[in-house]
């Protein structure tokens, strides 16, 4: 006779973890009649942000029946900051209990091996199984559903909402900007946490809006367009190119008229390794976060898939460039190359630079030639705060970069020390660039001549810095 395989009962959630979104703790205890999912994740985590929206689906669909509990466990010491999970959990509208588990106390109970897991516990109390990786809302939903309906005919299935209570940030213009472009007269600013794109004048006044506000995928003019969460933009021509991150497309401004058109990507996230495409407007992208322009050819920071990829500007053909599709840091033919999540991108003298966010790097693709070196950066787990020559410096998840022609230089968003450095091309040195402004979090970099416009991404703000003087100042983002 066959014997009943053993049951596991979930560890209880430890009584010392600082919680958010909740103004109490919550035991699985108290969740006893419910489905409880665990999403192991921490905020830098690009799979783990692709997580959320199946999330936020399956919370919707069963709003009293299923409990979420986000169990963030920090990569980077900047994530171990309590101050700084709350803004990222603003930041992507995140409205389940969080609990913060710094010391990887739960990581370790459930024998968590990476992010992005999902732990699923029945109404019982009873550990299911482990989800691993992205792209699971299909497998949650159905499971979800059969264990509710057990639940329910053997009568223990005890439905009641889960009670959220938010942090909300305060009022301002700007909503989390990630990305800024500089022209002569005007600044464009992916205005991320409110899905639009601003045109304003070097002083902050608002000339035009382009995005509705609300987060959508909608072609038209000025703000009967509807973007969701624009990130990387560059300009040719007329036109301002918009990598639009969680719509998984390429967007186009016409600048004289105002009207927002969609290149590629069908608003669906795809998960090509290597592929190339005619027709762009058929390619499921994989969250676009920068761009940058050389020679015809648009190269996209395609972040989700850990590539470069290229748009040719003339035929519009759209194709994998650079990188295999692994998550590492490994240099040689663009090929065989790998990346970790590339953020921010930028053509300085026929090389592409680009901020390799997972591996703390600093990549650079020599674009004649079709190879990839790393300029900063060893491996995924080598991060932190030094100056120094080439390699021997060490960055924590950057997320910008801009080229500096007039001084052979490159200018770094080094996002998770909140600080701003710069390469020398010439001789690899990496330093530190003091200024008169604490940042946080800063996201984008756009110079023009000898001001550098900084997102300062969790503070709301633009920030613009004298780079003779070193003196820096709030943009003051406003209506005409």
């Amino acid at each position: 006779m066959m014997s009943e395989p053993t049951r596991i009962r979930a560890p209880e959630l430890p009584g010392n973890l600082d919680w958010f979104n909740t103004d109490q703790p919550l035991t699985l205890q108290g969740q006893r009649g419910k489905v409880v999912l665990l999403d192991f994740w921490t905020y830098c985590c690009i799979n783990c942000m692709h997580v959320l929206p199946d999330l936020k689906y399956l919370e919707k669909k069963y709003p009293d029946t299923l409990t979420v509990i986000g169990v963030h466990t920090p990569k980077f010491e900047n994530e171990r900051i309590g101050a700084q999970l709350q803004k990222a959990i603003n930041r992507h509208h995140i409205r389940h209990p969080v609990a913060h588990d710094p010391k990887f106390q739960l990581w370790r109970s459930y024998g968590i091996k990476a992010w992005p897991s999902i732990i699923f516990v029945d109404p019982e109390g009873y550990v299911v199984g482990i989800l691993r990786g992205e792209g699971r809302r299909k497998q949650l939903d159905e499971l979800i559903r059969k264990h509710i309906d057990a639940a329910e005919a053997s009568g223990i299935l005890s439905p009641s909402p889960t009670r959220v209570s938010v942090k909300p940030e305060p009022q301002s213009e700007l909503s989390f900007p990630g990305k800024v472009v500089a022209t002569r007269n005007n600044l464009y600013i992916a205005d991320t946490g409110r899905n639009r794109v601003l045109e304003t004048y070097h002083d902050g006044k608002i000339r035009r809006v382009f995005g509705s506000g609300t987060a959508g995928f909608l072609d038209g003019t000025e703000t009967a367009a509807m973007f969701d969460s624009p990130q990387g933009m560059v300009i040719v021509g007329d036109f301002l190119y918009v990598a639009d991150t969680d719509n998984h497309a390429i967007r186009r401004i016409h600048l004289k008229s105002g009207e927002v058109m969609t290149l590629a990507g069908t608003g669906q996230q795809g998960r090509y390794v290597a592929d190339s495409f005619r027709d762009p407007l058929v390619a499921q992208l994989n969250s676009p976060w920068d761009l940058s322009y050389y020679e015809g050819n648009l190269y996209i920071a395609m972040a989700g898939q850990h590539q470069i990829w290229r748009m040719n500007l003339n035929h519009l053909g759209i194709e994998r460039y650079a990188g295999s599709g692994r998550e590492d840091i490994a240099d040689g033919s663009v090929e065989r190359a790998t990346f970790a999540q590339p953020s921010g991108v930028a053509v300085h003298d026929g090389q592409l630079y680009v901020a390799d966010a997972e591996s703390s790097a600093i990549r650079r693709i020599h674009l004649g030639q079709d190879t990839v070196s790393t300029l900063i950066g060893k491996g995924l787990f080598d991060f932190g705060d030094r100056d120094g020559i080439g390699t021997d410096a060490r960055l924590q998840h950057p997320l910008g970069v801009a080229s500096d022609p007039e001084r052979n230089a490159i200018w770094i968003a080094d996002t998770f020390n909140s600080k701003i450095k710069r390469i020398d091309v010439k001789t690899g040195e990496v330093s530190k660039f003091r200024i008169s402004y604490e940042l946080d979090e800063p996201g984008g970099l756009a110079l023009y001549r000898n001001k550098l416009f900084i997102a300062n991404t969790n503070a709301h703000q633009i920030v613009a810095l004298d780079l003779q003087s070193r003196m820096s100042e709030v943009v003051n983002v406003r209506e005409a």
